[in-house]
């Protein structure tokens, strides 16, 4: 039985009232109420009470009340099809019985309240306490540490002595910076007795932008930030890392919470122009992307899949991160245990219905600006180059025409160009198409990059079919014949020119990728269209030459194919050489007369079916040909004046800057309509929806308006909404994840979920306190670490000496002590790069990429360790991986960033103690320490007694500095400095 709602007129009970008692009732209750009843709703609808029937189920009103015609339900029991026709799999009913229902609903469709619609007005659910007001009053003297204090002595304990400045010190400065403090600094801070001391290095600490670094990656974490898009093609995210350095910024500037909130949903709308608030859209960008669901796939049914996966992603992440409700369980039903139902989750899917993920242009203006400079030198280029080939016959590079070469012609790696059967586009995210064989793809586009838009006719999938027989009209009077037989029915990569899997481009000894050389990849089965009219128009030249050296470059799966390749002029196959395989290499040297119009380069599978690529031509070059014996003195010495001219464009074009850009959000103004999906299946709709959020939060109307609504007002209305200053939950939520990284664990344990599945709060009388704080602040974060760090209840010691305690409170959670904590990967990676003085400063820009990177069809991420500072930087700036964990972060429990990561999982396993001493950056970064101590000390003793400075913050005692001193004269200081990095004291924060 298909869902439907049920809407009814609300009438006092009268004569058509006693008729539903008498007659429609004990109908329902025959044949429906069976699957619409209290103990299964199927579609998600009752229909033994009114309340009930007013909320109704998946697919609108089934009731219209007056007008039977218009109403589903009588359609349904009257429907000539039995896969229609209600009830399901039942006799119909009688045709008394569906005159009763008409005669019903034209009178009005009236239904009295019964007691089971009182009993079900009142949902216990809506009582909640974290939905409730955020609560105003406190007693005089409220503090975190009388909310403590009360908790402890209702349980007859009491807090732990407050522990030492060293500990305190370390402990704050891990806690706000994620680094340790330096040997000085700690001295300095023990022997200051200023009563003010503590809360000096407090404000020290919150003003550093380290601040802003360490407390990012708590941002990150549940914004599932990464680098790449993941999913089984997990592409390259070049521009992401604006959005991160966007947070670390926000956070240094101690940017209201609730501007930093607006501005990642709806801060293109909130500050148009503004490239700030672009860049913090990068939030709901910030999630995987399916590529192959979204652009590849030919399956409409799997492109649906993919797009609600990805507005799922962006209404999870948003809700479930800032309100702390677990709004994804709303997806496929009503929420099992909170009251959102799963129109409120479909209301706040149409929030997100014109909200794709792509680059954009950080400012439009300057990236007009960029361009037209680099254009307008490459005009000038053009032209010199043009006249320099008409005086030495120089030649032209074919893998910069196409923008797919290796740069190296041209200074920059191009695009490559994209078969489809219209127009062409650029390769932005590495979009490829499925074609058709045998129809010219028109280059119709302009690539500002490359000549590709005056002198690449186009590109083409051949397929000869038997015997060669088929064949493609390049222009009027041009044919081209004799394609060969290919058993390659599609071809899924479409970049022609750029190589997606190459894995060498060497012959004879040349590396065609290195400096100085260019790669031109034919894909098999590919074909490249060049126009030889336009490139002679352009560079006044008559009879051409194409050399180019031709190997055999597959990956290693297709390692024991074969590929033919031919060169077509006009029509005609000039050359033709069959079943090449990894071993063969040739060359061409092939005259052009001035009559051919155009060359085309074909590379075909063999017959294996392999699509790979195959071929590669190595400085393939058009060249002209000039008798240069013939070249008067004038002309030799302009020659050397257009070389040098060259070269200074060259120059000037390598300096304009690439116009800035950003991986975040683009839209539609005007949204596709929403309707709610049964079960979850975008293949499945039900009733349509308008954009708003979910009634179980009262404090501001959670209708945004209809689907009139541009796309831009929906944003905006969900930020203002969420960020509203009467909305309990976003206040909560924040001060939750604040005390939870201060504590290791939170006043509610379960951060991003304040629902009835999620924990109670521990202290709810600090919650709120705290919560009325940050809104008293103005939404400041730093007033509430300020307020956590300078507490009695932070600052006691970690030590579980209190035997009563722990057996009562084992877990901590009335905080009689503190919570010791081990650093997490990246806060230990820092610390061992700080400790060995090897720590590159650097802030912001482009994240380090500790990998070797190949492209292919799906990339690989090959992790590398090598002794360079670039590499140095803090962790909040690597280039993070999705798919292809990083083999040391991940042991050590970084997260995966396809998840959102509220609360980090610790574990404790055997491979963690064997990374931490045997992995390739421990063993170098301990040979740095061991140099570093050693040059900065002239004994021993010194040495060790420096060396437990720089990794524990205090003092060797005498035993150590023995036991050191001779570990370090049986083995040497690195030694000892491997020992110290690998020790509980230095891994872990009391």
């Amino acid at each position: 039985m298909r869902p439907w709602f049920i809407l009814i007129a609300a009438f006092p009970l009268t004569a058509a009232a006693a008729e539903f008692e008498r007659d429609i009732l004990p109908l329902l209750q025959r044949h429906c109420v069976e699957c619409h009843g209290p103990e299964k709703q199927k579609g998600d609808l009752r229909l033994d009470a009114k309340t009930f029937a007013l909320k109704g189920g998946h697919d609108g009103p089934a009731f219209v009340a007056g007008d039977p015609a218009k109403s589903p339900l009588f359609q349904r029991i009257t429907s000539a099809d039995e896969e229609e026709r209600m009830p399901a799999k039942a006799d119909p009913l009688s045709a008394a019985e569906i005159a009763l229902v008409k005669s019903w609903i034209e009178a009005g469709a009236a239904w009295p309240e019964s007691d089971v619609d009182r009993a079900a007005t009142v949902d216990p659910r809506l009582q909640h306490w974290s939905v409730q007001p955020v609560q105003a009053e406190f007693p005089a003297g409220a503090s975190i540490d009388a909310f403590i204090t009360a908790r402890l002595k209702e349980n007859g304990l009491a807090m732990s002595p407050a522990a030492d400045r060293r500990t305190l010190i370390r402990r704050l400065s891990f806690d706000l910076h994620g680094l340790p403090p330096t040997p000085e600094r700690v001295e300095r801070f023990v022997a200051d007795r200023d009563p003010r001391a503590y809360e000096e290095l407090v404000e020290e600490l919150l003003a550093s932008p380290h601040y802003g670094e360490r407390w990012a990656r708590h941002w990150l974490d549940i914004a599932h930030y990464a680098d790449t898009h993941g999913f089984e093609r997990d592409q390259l995210r070049p521009h992401a890392w604006r959005y991160r350095d966007y947070v670390i910024a926000s956070l240094n500037a101690e940017k209201p919470y609730g501007q930093f909130l607006r501005e990642q949903i709806a801060g293109d709308v909130i500050a148009p122009g503004d490239p700030t608030g672009l860049i913090a859209t990068g939030f709901l960008a910030a999630g995987p992307w399916d590529f192959v669901g979204h652009v590849e796939t030919r399956s409409d049914m799997l492109k649906r899949a993919a797009r609600a996966g990805d507005l799922d992603d962006m209404v999870t992440q948003v809700i479930t991160s800032t309100m702390g409700v677990t709004i994804h369980c709303a997806r496929c039903h009503d929420h099992k245990l909170d009251p959102v139902s799963q129109r409120d989750y479909y209301s706040l899917w149409s929030v997100f219905a014109g909200v794709k993920r792509d680059n954009r242009e950080v400012d439009p203006a300057e990236s007009k600006r960029l361009r037209e400079e680099k254009e307008r030198l490459r005009s000038q280029h053009s032209r010199v180059q043009a006249e320099l080939l008409k005086l030495t016959g120089g030649a032209l590079d074919l893998a910069d025409m196409v923008g797919g070469g290796n740069g190296h012609g041209s200074g920059k790696k191009g695009s490559g160009l994209l078969l489809e059967t219209g127009d062409m586009e650029t390769a932005r995210q590495g979009l490829h198409r499925n074609v058709k064989p045998n129809r010219l793809a028109p280059n119709r586009i302009s690539l500002p990059e490359t000549n590709a838009s005056r002198f690449v006719k186009g590109v083409f999938l051949p397929n000869g079919g038997e015997g060669g027989q088929a064949k493609l009209t390049l222009a009027p009077g041009v044919v081209l014949k004799e394609m060969p037989p290919t058993t390659g029915l599609a071809w899924d990569i479409v970049r022609n020119g750029l190589l997606n899997a190459q894995k060498h481009a060497r012959i004879d000894g040349i590396d065609y990728a290195a400096e100085g050389h260019s790669v031109l990849g034919l894909h098999a089965n590919a074909a490249v269209v060049f126009d030889l009219a336009a490139i002679r128009e352009a560079n006044g030249v008559g009879d051409l030459r194409l050399t180019a050296a031709v190997g055999f470059g597959a990956v290693p799966a297709a390692a024991a194919s074969k590929a033919d390749f031919a060169v077509y002029l006009d029509g005609e196959r000039a050359l033709h050489r069959v079943g090449l395989v990894k071993s063969e290499s040739f060359t061409i040297d092939l005259p052009i007369p001035s009559a051919v119009k155009y060359l085309t380069l074909m590379a075909t599978d063999g017959g294996d079916g392999i699509g790979s690529d195959l071929l590669f031509l190595g400085n393939a070059r058009l060249r002209a040909e000039i008798d240069a014996t013939a070249l008067a003195a004038a002309d030799r010495a302009r020659i050397d004046e257009l070389k040098a001219e060259v070269a200074t464009l060259q120059e000037a074009i390598q300096a304009v800057a690439e116009p800035p850009q950003v991986f975040a959000i683009k839209t539609e103004d005007r949204p596709p309509v929403t309707r709610v999906q049964r079960r979850g299946n975008p293949d499945d709709e039900g009733a349509e929806v308008s954009p708003g959020g979910f009634a179980w939060v009262r404090h501001a109307p959670a209708e945004f308006g209809d689907n009139s609504m541009s796309e831009g007002a929906r944003r905006r209305a969900l930020a203002d909404w969420i960020t509203h200053p009467a909305n309990p939950l976003t206040p909560r939520v924040l001060v939750n994840r604040l005390w939870h990284h201060h504590f290791g664990q939170g006043i509610v344990a379960t951060p991003s979920d304040f629902g009835l599945g999620g924990s109670a709060p521990s202290h709810p009388e600090l919650l709120d306190w705290l919560a009325g704080e940050f809104q008293r602040s103005g939404g400041s974060l730093k007033h509430v670490h300020r307020l956590i760090v300078t507490s009695a209840t932070y600052r006691q010691q970690s030590q579980a000496s209190n035997s009563a305690a722990a057996r009562l409170d084992a877990q901590n959670r009335l905080l009689w002590r503190q919570n010791p904590r081990r650093l997490d990967a990246e806060s230990l990676r820092d610390t061992v790069l700080a400790v060995a003085g090897t720590l590159n400063p650097a802030m912001g820009g482009p994240g380090y990429r500790d990998f070797k990177y190949t492209e292919a069809y799906a990339p690989l991420y090959d992790y590398i360790t090598p002794d360079e500072p670039a590499l140095w930087r803090r962790s909040i700036y690597r280039f993070i991986v999705r798919t292809t964990p990083h083999q040391f972060m991940s042991t050590l429990d970084c997260p995966d960033p396809a998840n959102l990561t509220p609360v980090r999982v610790q574990t404790t396993t055997a491979l963690q103690a064997l990374t931490l001493s045997n992995n390739e950056f421990m063993l170098k970064q301990a040979r740095y320490l061991a140099a570093r101590i050693e040059r900065e000390t002239t004994t021993r003793d010194a040495a060790v007694r420096r060396a437990f400075a720089l990794a524990f913050q205090r003092d060797a005692t005498p035993a150590e500095v023995r036991a050191a001193a001779t570990l370090a004269a049986e083995q040497g200081l690195f030694a000892v400095s491997r020992a110290l990095l690998n020790a509980n004291e230095f891994i872990y924060v009391d």
